[in-house]
């Protein structure tokens, strides 16, 4: 089985199952295509007119947002257009928030509906739906993050919808990774799409859930992945019909080898490496983008400093299933 680089044995590890218009006079013609990809002209214009924050494009996908305090009340439109900017862009990154309390990041969170609890509540924790993480156990659950590319829930029926990242206390190194898993599969070869659009991913608890590894966003419609390369117990090939079949051992590592070098072949040109700063404050589609943390996430506090780190996530509504157009479908 494909694993992420070995790091230090640490204490103990808790391991997590864990106003303006947009400013677009001056992106470059492909990035603001990427923006307003899909959108009719007036659909793009009406939008502008409601945003109340700006957005640039970040380098690969995602966009930074400025102009909005989070800390402050949020008008429901605003809200709204949060929520619609999320589906589109998947990755919002809010610069210069300051210090969210643990109880307004459960506000905010709430946009997107009911929360799960962590499996584990750090005794630091400010909140019993704050998943605290950090590079010192003392201060929040360390670890975490460190088992692969993966999406957050993916053991759960309806894995989570978002996940919703602040950084409390921010080291000199640590880097959390992203990926745009749509253009992740898009980049996959014929011969490859066929053979992953075979496979069933079985999770490694909650009984041994089967969820289909390529599949449609619930929202987008765009094909995603139901992935995660460190908890995965199996894969079954053409899961539901007389020719369905569990891999072997081996076969796992070599599929798992495959995920990860599909997300960071060509110089990890699919890979958005964030450098954390003070105040920042992610809102992510789960469902669209997976992620992991860097192997800097876990230097020692003496030597990068303390880092600290709360999440939300919000409980999924859909199950992963196949269709018509993602099952033996041509592309």
């Amino acid at each position: 089985m494909f694993l992420s680089p070995p790091i230090r044995p640490l204490i103990r590890v808790c391991v997590c199952f864990t106003a303006t218009t947009q400013q677009v006079s001056n992106l470059s013609p492909s990035a603001h295509f990427k923006l307003s990809e899909g959108m009719a002209d007036d659909e793009q214009s009406q939008l502008t007119r409601r945003r109340t924050y700006n957005v640039t494009p970040l380098s690969l996908f995602g966009v930074e947002v400025s102009g909005i305090d989070l800390r402050r009340p949020v008008e429901r439109e605003t809200v709204d257009v949060i929520k619609e900017d999320v589906a589109r862009y998947r990755l919002m990154v809010f610069r210069g928030q300051g210090v969210i309390s643990a109880h307004r990041q459960v506000e905010i969170s709430h946009w997107f509906g009911e929360l799960d609890c962590p499996f584990y509540n750090h005794p630091a924790s400010a909140h019993p739906e704050v998943f605290r993480v950090s590079n010192d156990e003392h201060e929040g659950c360390v670890g975490v993050g460190r088992t692969g590319w993966h999406i957050d829930g993916s053991f759960q029926e309806c894995p989570y919808s978002h996940s919703i990242y602040h950084i409390i206390s921010v080291p000199s190194r640590g880097d959390t990774v992203f990926t745009p898993l749509h253009e992740v599969v898009e980049s996959l070869t014929d011969e490859q799409h066929s053979r992953w659009d075979r496979l069933y991913m079985v999770a490694d608890r909650r009984g041994g859930l089967v969820h289909p590894l390529l599949y449609l966003h619930p929202v987008t419609g765009k094909e995603t992945l139901c992935f995660h390369t460190g908890m995965v117990e199996a894969f079954i090939w053409d899961y539901g019909s007389p020719d369905a079949r569990r891999t072997e051992p081996g076969e796992i590592g070599e599929i798992l080898s495959d995920i990860h070098r599909q997300i960071v072949r060509d110089n990890r040109r699919h890979v958005y490496s964030h450098k954390w700063r003070e105040g920042d404050f992610i809102i992510s589609d789960n469902l669209a983008v997976g992620h992991e943390a860097s192997l800097d996430t876990q230097l020692p506090r003496s030597q990068v400093g303390l880092r600290v780190m709360h999440r939300t996530t919000v409980k999924g509504t859909h199950r992963p299933r196949k269709t018509q157009h993602t099952s033996g479908s041509s592309r």
